[in-house]
Order: structure tokens, then C-alpha cells, then sequence
């Protein structure tokens, strides 16, 4: 049924409580997770402070899913998470979508709740919101 199971995360504890969810999916319907991590395209930080932070939160979904047997996939892009989630979807060709309802926050966070809201809007698959 789901064979491709995408979560977006940003290390957040809603990402992280889907990140656990989108594991367990994958485990019962013996699919693969496609974790991804945007790097907005609007933030200002240095470009490589920000991929070692998505490399590490990648990192960290990988290990999760090792420990339950579930392979993964890392997607670490640069984009704009609100307007891009309909096509990494489609790049990535997952069947379902699994995300938080809330992200970081802060000037040089990724505020989730939009992301989420967007997702919902304008994904062509399954959609379940985590909180």
C-alpha cells in the first residue's frame, strides 16, 4: 500500500514524533522512508552551517530506521518548503506524506506550520499530519 513514506523534517519535536510514525509505517507495510531536509532558500546563514545541520538531522533518521529495520533514504535540498513540497513529492515519488504541524521557529528557523498547511493544500497523496 505505501511503498514510499516521506517525511520532512528539520529536528523539531513534531518532525522528530513524525519521523517515529513514518518509521513505523514503513516498518508494517514493509516500505522505504524517504527523509528529507530543506534548507530554505531565504536564510542568510553560511550555506555549509546549514547542511551539516541537515546532514546531522539525516543522519539521525537514518539511525532510527537502521534500529528498526526500515531502509532510508536522505534527501537534503535547497528549496522553499512552503511552495516545493508538492514537487519534491513528485521527485521523490512517495505515496504518502507524513509531517509535523510544527516546526523550529526563530529568525533563522524553518516555521513548519505554514509547511504543513501548504503540504495539505497542494499534495496529490496521502497526507498525515503529526503532532
Amino acid at each position: 500500500m505505501f511503498n514510499r513514506i516521506m517525511v520532512p523534517t528539520d529536528g523539531s519535536k513534531c518532525s522528530l514524533k513524525a519521523e517515529d510514525v513514518a518509521i513505523t509505517i514503513a516498518q508494517k507495510f514493509n516500505g522505504k522512508l524517504v527523509a528529507v531536509h530543506i534548507i530554505d532558500e531565504q536564510l542568510i546563514y553560511p550555506f555549509e552551517i546549514l547542511e551539516e545541520e541537515g546532514n546531522k538531522i539525516l543522519d539521525s533518521v537514518a539511525e532510527k530506521g537502521r534500529r528498526q529495520d526500515v531502509e532510508v533514504e536522505q534527501v537534503l535540498i535547497v528549496g522553499n518548503p512552503t511552495h516545493d513540497m508538492a514537487k519534491i513529492v513528485e521527485k521523490t515519488r512517495a505515496d504518502l506524506l507524513v509531517i509535523g504541524s510544527h516546526g523550529k521557529t526563530g529568525l533563522t528557523k524553518i516555521l513548519m506550520g505554514s509547511v504543513a498547511e501548504s503540504a495539505l493544500k497542494s499534495v496529490k497523496i496521502p497526507v498525515l499530519m503529526v503532532r
